[in-house]
């Protein structure tokens, strides 16, 4: 692996869309003990059977601490499509999306990695967790163990859940996310919006105001406004007038209304429900947790930031 110091854009790469073609996808196995109750017990089962189902297309790469490295390979053994490559790989929690690298390619086909700063959704203003040097370190690595140059986007923050690409030259965003005091609060939009253009290949930003209510990463794009092809996009939504998703929501709608892509052509926007009940923790649920100093506490009663946007695209499903 090359640590590239030149600009992606200028290289002649860009950001694909999800829905295109690839390789494989990253994944991480769940341990932290602040975000998956009761020893992550319920949690590696859904991820083992998402797993299962994205290898029916495709490759998938898993990482997983080394102490829970053994436990990974044996409850993902047995899988009846792709392999499931199990990398020993340090990390601070699961969120592969944000984590592992944002990959661009170019007109022949080469792939390329890039390496964004993390802080934890946010750093000392309003981080998930005290200390994330071991999430910071997974995008560079990933690129190393499997074999793709990787650019130096440091000291840029972004996660990969607050990007979302249609391959053509247009990208979304929220503000809440992007323009957040917890990243990069020395940067106005408009040196913000350079920076995407010249890392990610786009011509075209399209800033919605909001995200999910509750979304403590800052109302990320990848749960309220997704790509599923160019020019057509699925939006959280809720008829529901007295939710607080509500106004959020038609904040977004009324942004892709009057908008157009980086081609010119108006959005078809399709509107994907929220859950019809608040989804909120327990006692049970919050009971099963423990949190390190410096973490985010959850608290019984919580209303989780639940959407349906939040998917992934393999190559031969959702």
């Amino acid at each position: 692996m090359n640590k590239l110091h030149t600009i992606p854009a200028a290289d002649g790469f860009r950001m694909p869309g999800e829905f295109e073609p690839h390789r494989g996808c990253i994944m991480i196995w769940t341990k932290r003990p602040g975000s998956w109750n009761y020893g992550a017990k319920k949690a590696r089962e859904a991820f083992k059977r998402v797993a299962w189902a994205i290898a029916e297309s495709e490759e998938v790469f898993m990482l997983a601490e080394p102490d829970v490295e053994e436990n990974a390979r044996e409850m993902l053994a047995g899988n009846p499509g792709h392999e499931i490559h199990v990398i020993r790989m340090e990390s601070d929690d699961a969120w592969a999306r944000d984590v592992a690298p944002t990959f661009v390619v170019n007109g022949e086909g080469a792939v390329r990695g890039i390496d964004w700063e993390f802080n934890a959704w946010g750093g000392t203003v309003d981080g998930l967790y005290a200390h994330w040097e071991k999430d910071d370190l997974v995008a560079e690595k990933v690129c190393g163990e499997l074999g793709y140059d990787c650019y130096e986007a440091h000291p840029f923050v972004l996660e990969g859940g607050s990007i979302h690409s249609d391959g053509e030259g247009t990208l979304i965003v929220t503000e809440a996310c992007l323009l957040s005091q917890g990243r990069n609060p020395q940067m106005s939009r408009e040196q913000i919006e350079e920076q995407l253009k010249h890392w990610l290949g786009v011509r075209k930003i399209i800033w919605l105001p909001c995200g999910i209510y509750q979304d403590e990463t800052n109302e990320h794009v990848d749960n309220v406004c997704a790509f599923v092809r160019p020019g057509e996009v699925v939006l959280a939504w809720t008829e529901d007038e007295t939710d607080p998703q509500y106004a959020m929501s038609l904040a977004d709608l009324k942004v892709l209304e009057q908008e157009t892509d980086a081609k010119g052509r108006r959005f078809k926007v399709h509107k994907l429900p929220i859950p019809q009940k608040p989804v909120c923790l327990t006692r049970e649920d919050v009971d099963g947790f423990v949190f390190e100093e410096g973490e985010d506490e959850r608290e019984a009663g919580e209303r989780m930031a639940a959407s349906y946007v939040n998917f992934y695209i393999s190559n031969g499903g959702i």
